[in-house]
This record gives C-alpha cells, structure tokens and sequence, in this order.
C-alpha cells in the first residue's frame, strides 16, 4: 500500500474539460468513457508513487514525494488518454492537469494548506490536453526532464486566487499537443482586482453561493451585508475573481472607503473605468454612456459610508442593461431589484464538545487562525493542549476574519493559553457599551481594543496618529507628518514595522511599497487620536504637507514629468481631500490654506477630467474666504473660470474671470495668475462676441508672458489672438472628453484635438 507522503509535497490535480456537456450528450457512453479514464490516471499515478487521496466526479487530486514523479505521471497520463478510442456519441476526452510543490499537512487521509488551493487555481487556468507546472514545481523538475521533453515558459500569471502571482510552465513533448489557447487567468480579462497578501482560507461554499446568485438572468445588484471585519470584501473580490470569463467588458473593483461624500461616487466608479466628464454634460451621464452596451460587473466596496448615492446605482442599472453590480456594506442600499447576501461568520466548532485535533483543524475559524499565526511563528501547531484554548478564542471572536487574524498574529509572544485570558477580560469590558452597534461589532472592536492595548506607548502614538492619512501612505510621508516637529517623537520606521508585524497595518504589493489601515481600524484609530489631543496639530501637518505636495506639483504638470505627477497626485487624491475638507473647515481668516491648495490642484484636476469636483472644491474655498487673501483668491477665480469654459457655462466663466481682474487692479496681482487672468477673460469676451476687448486682453497678456519668459502661457495667449473670432467653447456635441495626460514638454489632449504652434516644444489643449 502507498503510504501517504508528507511534509513538502507535489500535487498533481486533474479534470476532464467539458465533462457536462458530455453527460447530457449520452450518459451511457460518458459512463463507459469515464471508466477507462479512471483507470488511465490511477494506473499511471500508482506507477510513479503517487497517492489519490481524493476524487470529485471526474476530478483526480493525487500526491507525489517527488516532483520528477508527478510530472512523469502526467506525461504518462496524457499519452495515454491521447491515443485511447473514445465513444463516437461523445468523442475524445481532453483532461488539463496541473502540477504544483509545496510545504502541506496530512490530516486524516486528506490534505490542507495553501499548496492545495494554489495547484487548484492552476488547474482552473488550463485547458484540455493541458500539462501546467508552478515555478516551485519547475525548479526541481528541469534538471530531470526525460530527452526530448520540455518546459514553455508562458510567463508570470495572475491566479484568481487573487494571491501572490505565479510563474506558468507547460510541458512540451512530441507526442502531446502543445497548441493552446491564452490561459484562464486575470489576466484574460480587463480588470483592476488587487493583489492579495495571503490567500483565502475557507469560504468556498459563500464564493460559490455568490457567484451561483450573480450568474442567474434576474439578479442585477447583489449586496453582501456585514459588520465590519466579516471579510465581505475578501469574499467579493474572490468572487469577481470567479466571474471574470462571464463578463466580456470584465470586472472593475471600487473602493468607497476613502470615499464620505455621496457626491464624489460618480467621479470615484468613473476613475477605474477610465472615464471622464464630457464637457457640460454631466458625469453621471457619461458613465451611463459608457456602461450601456458593455457586459461588465462593478464590484462597489463599503458603500455604507454613501448610502444616500444608491439611487445613482440604480439609474446606471436601468440605462445599462448588461451591467451588474456586486455591492459589500454594511447596511443594504434600498434600490429596487436588490438581492442582499449576509455574510456568515467562518465555520466554528463547539468549544464544549471539542473533537480530535485534526478534525478540529477542518474550521474555517481555526483554519484560519493556524494559517495566520504560522505566518508570524512558523512553527505553530495546534496540540492536545492549546487547541482547546484555541477554539474558545475563535469563538469569543465570533469567527470574524478580522478578529482572528489579529488574535493569531500576537501567537509571536503569547500562547493560546496564555492569550484567552487577556482576550476574554477586554470582551467583557466592552459588553454593554456601544449598544447601537451590532453584537459582532462589539467583538471586534474589543479585539482591536485588546491588540492595541498589547502596544508599547511609543507604537499607540504611531497608530492614532497614521489614521489622519485617508487612502493610504507612503513611508516617507508618514515620517514628514507623524514624526517632524511632534511631540512625543517617534521612530516611523520602526513603528510602522512593527505594527505591519502585528496585522494594525497592511502593505501593498506596488512598487513603492504603500501602506494603508483596513478601514474598520482607522475608524477605531481616529478615536484615540480625537482623544489624544494630537488631533488638530496632526490634521495641520497633514494639510501643509499636502499643500506643499500640490504646490511643487503644480509647474511641473505643464512640464515633461507631467504624467508622473498626474500618477502620484492621483494616488494621494484622498489625502488630498481630507486636506482640503479640513482647511474648508477653519475660520473664514485661516481659509488661506485651502484657496492655496484648490488653486495648485486645478490643473490636476482639470488635466484627470474631475471638471465637477474641481469647481465644486474651488468655488467652495472663494465663498469661505469673505474676500481676504487676494492673489489665492484671484488664482482660484482664474481656475474656476477655466474649469467653468471646458463646461459651457459661460455666465460663470465671465463673472470668475472679471472679479479676478477686478481684484488685479485693487490689489496688483502678481505671476502667472495676472497674466491668465487676461487670457481667459479675453477667451470669455470673444465668448461673449466682443472681439476688441478680447483682442485687447490678450495682447496685454501676450506682453506679460514676454516679459515673464512664461512660455506656456505665451503659447496659450498666442493661439487665442490666432483664432480670431472662432468661438472656443467646448460643446457636449464634441463627444467624450478623454482622459488627458502628457508626453512631451508642454503637452496637453483634451477631446480627439490639440494645436501646435511654432514654439520648439510646446503645445497647448484646445477644445473644440
């Protein structure tokens, strides 16, 4: 008898490709078919070592000791199903295999463990006649290839496991086909699901449950409804994941949680669809135009916070008839046709009626918790011993994700035993406060509570403080505000270290590297920097670094790192409002602030297409200004007069634009904001049909960019003189503005049109 191998492992998994369609054709024919299948995969895995350890209808999962093994047993395999005479009624059966190595654990005749969920998702990727191989199980394979044998590189692949992505292999062997089509990966379809630190544990019959709800004709808007720290955005990604090859136009996932302003949804859906405002057409309506024909699935994540935009989500439902919407929150959104699925908590077992440790390890719960706590003490094991403390935790948490990740990832200093109780004191404390929250809640914020009690001071001050970031961070700004000139100092680097060690933190797999808080935490972080007293002083460093950040982005977006600069002012676009928000906020004579950072933005937001939010910021900082910082105020008039040309309105245009020269001859502005002042009145005033005046503003402009050496808006004034008396105005018959970015110096597009003129290097948008 083959005796089960353990340890590493080489797992060779099967399935036969359009096994159904075969059944419905002639069952007796696929019976007799499936039979000598059977007999040609078990034949050849007991040949070469190996071990079923499980069959699922036509599925084959098997283990090897070796990978040489494995792979021999596939070839073999192959060879043989390739040349077998199959029933005519049915035809030629087509099994992919997949062949994957690592680090598992037996228990009970069955296996568990990463390694398991990795060779299944490899296996999903291929097609019949298919031998794929992981990148663990190449490198110890391609020393030991038999002669004429060998390995395609098909390149590294997103798995839609949503984990870490895999370097594929195929086999190639002259007696196997090795024509195939693109694999079944992320990669197949247009979509922007992130990457996932670890992989999922458990949750295979909710991901089935989901996706089985979405793929029926009359469900159009699913809502996945839990407390916070249910996992409800994991479980929707994963299920986007699923779903990719059902949606030709793919899957788009976005995320709400920075997101407080039901009026910012629109522009927040619009931005990883690429879509932008169309002149004077509103957003809204552009993304209907957008979204009408295509068969795509929008995953909108932590709509809670927005709950009064759910009827934006109902209209893009009835004008897209091939839309569909997979919503997680914690309340449901109320709009017609919505199905809502509650999330359940992770499998748990009875803590009172505790079975053998193996058993007790098939929990989700306690699946997940072993999985984490491995992650941080690698030789972790439940025992005899602890599992009973073990399960009692998982319980006390109410098999919340969250919860028990965050309890697993203190198994670095504490036992389980020595856990419980520290666990079960923080729980109790917290019964009877906060009643209108769900009970759930109550647990997890106690386990927050409890992991952030575990923190020394130094680590307490770090975290309350790094929740004054919205949308994440990056390392080096978390340095500039939460440590520059505060007091108690910290040691960022150190700090953000450890609290990523302890779960409070998470990182994403980008190339700088960018920290963010799960918002359920951040939520219970702002308490305890509202009662720290830190608040006001943090929120001030937090907008002067931000504010600095837009003015010395500010040139450069009219330069030749324009497109860098749009890239990263659109990942801080977050901070960036929290920042605005909170100088908004101030008293009419600190507003300073906020006129200074709308008027350094406005390009951004004018180059992203943000038209509507633009003004909304801008106009917004003039009415809380009162009159009192003339050249921000004038510089803010400038862009919300430009804003307002690119939207037709052109009564707003001519008022914005003839206040900020008003106040260039009551106060003397001076710069680049005098001088574009001049060219968009003069641009309004041609508008308007008065050409001499506009003749006159612009040939003062035209004086002031000489004198400046201004070159850009010497261009722009130029270009306005040229036109004469051809109307500027951007019309929603020009169709789609699209998004702008730029290549070369002094390079703008706006729409399907740009001019050139006859200065070395510079060109400058015109609409229309």
């Amino acid at each position: 008898m083959t005796v089960l191998p353990t340890g590493t492992v080489t797992f060779l998994f099967t399935d036969i490709e359009g096994s159904t369609r075969m059944w419905e054709r002639s069952s007796s024919a696929m019976s007799e078919a499936l039979a000598r299948h059977d007999e040609i995969l078990g034949d050849a895995i007991e040949a070469n070592g190996g071990y079923v350890f499980k069959t699922v209808g036509d599925a084959f999962c098997a283990a090897f000791p070796t990978a040489p093994e494995a792979l021999e047993a596939a070839h073999r395999a192959q060879r043989a199903l390739s040349v077998q005479a199959w029933p005519e009624e049915i035809g030629a059966l087509r099994v992919r295999m997949a062949v994957h190595t690592g680090a598992t654990e037996e228990r009970g005749g069955d296996y568990f463990g990463p390694p398991v969920n990795r060779v299944a998702r490899l296996l999903s990727a291929g097609h019949g006649g298919q031998i794929l191989l992981s990148l663990a199980t190449q490198e110890l394979v391609r020393d030991e290839l038999p002669e004429g044998v060998g390995l395609r590189d098909l390149g590294e692949r997103r798995l839609k496991d949503l984990f870490r992505p895999e370097r594929v292999f195929q086999l190639i062997a002259p007696d196997l086909p090795s024509g195939f089509p693109p694999l079944k990966t992320l990669d197949a379809r247009l979509n922007n699901l992130p990457t996932q630190p670890t992989p999922l544990v458990g949750r295979e019959r909710e991901v089935a449950e989901v996706c089985g709800r979405l793929r029926r004709v009359d469900v159009r808007l699913l809502t996945l409804i839990g407390p916070g720290g249910t996992g409800k955005t994991r479980l929707g990604l994963q299920a986007g994941a699923e779903l990719l090859d059902e949606f030709e136009g793919g899957v788009f996932f976005v995320a709400l949680a920075p997101v407080s302003d039901p009026d910012l949804v629109a522009s927040t859906i619009a931005g990883p669809l690429g879509v932008v405002e169309s002149g004077d057409k509103p957003l809204e309506e552009t993304l209907k135009g957008y979204l009408q024909d295509k068969e795509l699935l929008l995953l909108l994540d932590n709509f809670e916070q927005v709950l009064e935009a759910a009827p934006l989500v109902g209209e893009l439902l009835g004008s897209c008839p091939r839309l569909k919407v997979l919503a997680t929150s914690r309340a449901a959104l109320r709009v017609y046709g919505e199905q809502e699925y509650a999330v359940p908590p992770l499998t748990l077992p009875d803590p009172k009626r505790l079975t053998t440790v193996e058993k007790l390890s098939q929990y989700e719960a306690v699946g997940l918790f072993i999985e984490r706590a491995r992650a941080v003490k690698a030789d972790f094991e439940v025992t005899n011993d602890n599992a009973p403390a073990v399960a009692e935790i998982c319980v006390r948490l109410d098999g919340l994700p969250l919860a028990i990740e965050l309890a697993a990832a203190r198994t670095r200093l504490l036992s389980p035993e020595a856990m419980l109780p520290r666990l079960g004191s923080r729980l109790k404390l917290l019964i009877g406060g906060g009643r209108d929250l769900p009970a759930r809640q109550q647990t997890l914020r106690g386990a927050i509570e409890w992991s952030h009690d575990l923190l020394d001071e130094e680590e307490r001050t770090l975290f309350r403080r790094l929740s004054v970031f919205v949308g994440g961070f990056a390392l080096e700004t978390a340095e500039e505000v939460c440590d520059a000139g505060s007091e108690p100092e910290v040691d960022v680097l150190d700090g953000v270290e450890s609290l990523l060690g302890k779960s409070l933190l998470r990182q994403e797999e980008t190339e700088d590297g960018r920290l963010f808080m799960l918002e359920t935490i951040r939520e219970y972080a702002l308490e305890r920097l509202e009662a720290s007293g830190e608040a006001g002083g943090l929120r001030v460093r937090h907008a002067d670094y931000y504010l600095l950040l837009a003015e010395e982005a500010e040139p450069e977006l009219r330069g030749s790192q324009q497109a860098q600069w749009l890239r990263r002012l659109e990942t801080e676009h977050d901070n960036l409002r929290a920042a605005l928000s909170w100088t908004l906020g101030q008293e009419p004579d600190a507003t300073e602030p906020a006129l200074r950072l709308a008027g350094a933005l406005w390009w951004f937001w004018f180059w992203r297409g943000h038209f509507s939010e633009g003004r909304r910021w801008l106009e917004e900082a003039l009415e809380k200004d009162e009159r009192l910082h003339a050249p921000a105020r004038a510089k803010a008039l400038a862009a919300v007069a430009w804003l307002a040309l690119y939207q037709g309105d052109l009564e707003r245009m001519v008022a914005a634009s003839e206040e900020g020269l008003g106040l260039d001859v009551e106060k003397g502005i001076e710069g680049s904001t005098a001088l574009f002042l001049r060219i968009i009145r003069g641009v309004a005033a041609r508008e308007q049909g008065d050409t001499g005046q506009a003749t006159i503003l612009l040939e003062e402009a035209l004086a002031l960019g000489r004198e400046a050496g201004d070159r850009w808006s010497l261009a722009l004034a130029l270009l306005n003189l040229g036109r004469g008396e051809q109307p500027w105005r951007l019309r929603a018959s020009d169709g789609a503005t699209r998004r702008m970015s730029g290549a070369e110096p002094g390079v703008g597009r706006c729409g399907a049109t740009e001019r050139r003129l006859d200065l070395p290097g510079v060109r400058v948008p015109a609409p229309g």
